[in-house]
């Protein structure tokens, strides 16, 4: 047998290797895939049956033969899912503008502004991310409840607009942006928050819609402090009024209408991720990425 030929059948058997990976591994994900999204499909299947056919059923049926639309109507005329969404839709609004205006600010500060025992202070803000947020909650819940802010949008809000982790992001991506843009700025007689706005923000955009896009999600699952910090149904958001709703709403057997209001909080989420997932990865390599 030829050199030639026996190149040919190291070639093929490589071919025959690269395939059976890929389709190994593709199966593991097919796999992987099957098992992360069961629970979603079963919480949507669930929510189109009625409160008969699913109590009915002695062994759980993987489809709906007489979809039905009454759990969804029930879960916005029996209980007041319809202002939990709202409430926290303003919680999230608010606090992620306030959070955006706090970080970048922090982070040009820390990335290009030169002050005294500044390595010191980002060492220490770096420091609160090793506190357990146990203690964090404890010491919020005292000096809310001190400043008379419970059952209050501003007792929601505030404790929440600060991210650590996040300005260490932002930091991080704006110092990739070149030291010449910006001295060639101040040659020019350009402010610092001019150029923060014109140049720093234009090209650090996918970061900030990696950060906006996680803090709406962070905000909108939110349970133990304002679960902790309301008592008032009026200022409960979805995450702790499901389970009110579970309690005092639907009641714990009905199943049905209970997943149709969890389909309802979860879809703003599913949607927000699937439209920018490429920018969330982007945006983390991005952040993560230094040079």
């Amino acid at each position: 047998m030829s050199d030639n030929d026996n190149l040919v059948q190291i070639e093929k058997k490589d071919k025959a290797n690269r395939v059976l990976s890929d389709i190994l591994r593709y199966l593991l994900l097919i796999f992987w895939a099957i098992i992360v999204l069961f629970p979603f499909y079963w919480m949507i299947i669930t929510s189109f049956k009625s409160y008969s056919s699913y109590n009915s059923e002695f062994v759980p049926r993987l489809v709906v033969t007489s979809p039905t639309l009454q759990n969804y109507v029930s879960a916005f005329t029996e209980v007041p899912l319809g202002r939990y969404l709202l409430n926290t839709l303003i919680f999230t609004a608010i606090t992620t503008i306030l959070m955006l205006v706090i970080i970048i600010l922090s982070a040009f500060a820390f990335s290009r502004l030169d002050f005294p025992g500044k390595n010191l202070v980002f060492g220490l803000f770096l420091s609160l991310m090793m506190i357990p947020n146990e203690l964090v909650i404890i010491t919020n819940y005292v000096t809310i409840t001190n400043l008379h802010m419970r059952n209050s949008f501003p007792g929601l809000i505030l404790p929440s607009v600060m991210a650590v982790f996040y300005i260490y992001l932002l930091k991080e991506n704006f110092e990739q942006i070149p030291d010449e843009l910006y001295k060639a700025a101040k040659v020019d007689g350009t402010s610092d928050l001019r150029y923060l706005w014109r140049v720093m923000i234009p090209i650090s955009k996918p970061t900030i819609i990696t950060i906006i896009i996680l803090k709406v999600i962070e905000c909108w699952n939110s349970y133990v402090w304002p679960r902790l910090i309301t008592d008032n149904s009026a200022y409960f958001l979805v995450s702790n009024g499901i389970q009110e709703i579970r309690e005092n709403g639907f009641g714990r057997d009905n199943i049905p209408a209970m997943m149709a209001a969890v389909v309802a909080i979860s879809l703003p989420l599913i949607i927000l991720f699937l439209i920018f997932r490429r920018k969330i990865m982007d945006g983390v390599a991005r952040g993560g990425t230094k040079g």
